[in-house]
């Protein structure tokens, strides 16, 4: 059956303010791009900073004074339970946006979506009646005391183009289980998800306020993070950006949560087979959103003795990649999300060999596709770990293949990067991986796969971003914690 390549949204010129859909302040618009084709899809409207402060302002109106906050956590996730149920009945609908905008294959988003999008919202729903939301104290002085949680208040919430209706998901819900208002920014590449979304809030009835989002360039963002009435930044994006929204949140000691970018390794250990390790690595790497992930296993280290037998084991995976348009049955590996990105691939593949990296396979755009966004899988050997293809996040289908004298010295390299988000760590010994893995500086470790679980938690060490998203701590993220003493003795 052939699957519509179209995004149809109820209002595209219209933003979502205050609980309705509003005229923009200005005429300007954003064309979504099917990455496949080249060829416009959708045209939204683009907020200004005008349309930003009029979201904040309502968001801020609707915390201080509307019902939300005064629910209980228990009638907030009814709204959450909601929220899931049309997520889940408009699953088709995400997952062709997500493929149109950013090239994710849809058989591989169909799923994904649905796991992702509704269980984030379920997960979140159930904690309104297990998570300890007050907790009853002694004082030091024996007198009635409690501990309260509560919401953190106005929260910004920023997402890039790469996934973004699941990180919405693990940013909103928990966001929204905790009493706080939300105002979204989603990229200009990638815009319809956050509407998908307001659509659904509309839906089910969200108080005025509660939700809305503004797409919007980066300039909006940056005013946005400075708005004293916005009490916390949730970004997931570069470390670049990170690093900017950090200093602007600390001048006015803003909460943030931050998830940046990564370098992450693999370490395949001298027990373990070099065939399999590549399949796992690179069939996995090169289908899934074609190395357009910030966990994404880039850096393969392996035994000096077996490095040959990976990178051709690697590049007979990546030759045999079929690439194609993301809806056809037969294709495993789309294109990347737009011509920039295509564009810092090229540069990163060119550095690499001006750097004496040896290119195995691929490194260039595909003869076979004239339109669209494509680069070929990708695979270096020889490659030195300090070198900029080692060092640097390329979010695009390129793996570094990186000799290591012995397990010590390959554990000094996963380590030797200033990111820390994933690593993975391949070996028939499971004592031997747990040893490893607490060797590994990273926010998540995978034995013989990448094992990353927002249910449980995700975020990074180092340079990989500060907090983390998913499970108990992706909610404690959205909350302040509060004394009260009481004139009683217990």
């Amino acid at each position: 059956m052939r699957v519509a390549r179209t995004i149809e949204l109820r209002e595209p010129l219209r933003l979502y303010i205050d609980g309705a859909w509003v005229e923009p302040s200005t005429s300007a618009t954003i064309d979504v791009l099917n990455c496949a084709t080249e060829e416009v899809v959708a045209t939204v409207a683009q907020a200004s900073s005008v349309d930003m402060r009029r979201a904040v302002a309502a968001a801020r109106k609707a915390f201080d004074e509307g019902p939300w906050t005064r629910m209980t956590p228990l009638e907030r996730a009814g709204y959450l339970e909601a929220f899931a149920d049309r997520l889940q009945a408009r699953n088709d609908e995400f997952a062709r946006g997500w493929s149109i905008e950013t090239g994710i294959v849809y058989k591989i988003a169909q799923p994904r979506i649905g796991l992702f999008l509704a269980g984030a919202f379920r997960q979140y729903a159930a904690m309104a009646s297990t998570y300890g939301f007050s907790e009853e104290h002694r004082s030091l002085t024996g007198h009635k005391a409690q501990k309260v949680r509560e919401p953190v208040g106005v929260v910004a919430v920023i997402i890039p183009w790469n996934g973004p209706a699941a990180l919405l998901a693990y940013k909103v819900a928990p966001a929204l289980l905790a009493g706080c208002t939300v105002v979204v920014k989603p990229p200009l590449e990638a815009p319809t998800s956050a509407h998908l979304f307001a659509e659904i809030a509309d839906e089910i009835g969200l108080p005025p306020g509660v939700f809305n989002v503004i797409p919007a360039d980066r300039d909006v963002s940056d005013e946005m993070v400075r708005n004293s009435d916005v009490d916390k930044i949730t970004f997931t994006g570069s470390t670049v950006v990170g690093q900017r929204i950090a200093s602007a949140a600390g001048e006015r000691i803003a909460r943030v949560t931050l998830e940046l970018g990564g370098k992450s390794p693999a370490l395949v250990l001298d027990d373990y087979d070099v065939e399999t390790a590549a399949k796992t690595i690179g069939a996995g790497y090169f289908s899934y959103m074609t190395g357009q992930v910030c966990h994404s296993l880039t850096r393969i280290i392996v035994p000096r003795a077996k490095h040959d037998r990976m990178v051709e084991a690697l590049a007979d995976i990546a030759e045999g990649i079929v690439i194609g348009d993301p809806f056809d049955s037969e294709t495993q590996s789309g294109p990347l999300a737009n011509a920039r990105q295509r564009g810092a691939v090229e540069h990163y593949v060119a550095k690499g060999l001006d750097e004496g990296a040896q290119l195995a396979t691929g490194g260039k755009r595909p003869a076979a596709q004239e339109r669209g966004f494509f680069f070929e899988p990708t695979v270096f050997g020889r490659v030195d770990n300090g070198a900029t293809i080692a060092r640097e996040e390329i979010f695009g289908p390129v793996l570094s293949v990186i000799p290591a004298n012995d397990e010590a010295d390959a554990i000094r390299m996963a380590n030797d990067t200033p990111f820390g988000l994933n690593a993975v760590v391949f070996t028939n010994d499971k004592e031997r991986a747990m040893r490893v893995a607490r060797q590994v500086r990273a926010g998540s470790v995978g034995h013989n796969a990448s094992r990353t679980d927002f249910s449980i938690g995700f975020g990074g060490f180092k340079q990989s971003g500060i907090g983390r998203e998913g499970g108990v701590e992706g909610l404690e993220a959205f909350m302040e914690s509060k004394t009260i003493v009481m004139d009683e003795m217990v």
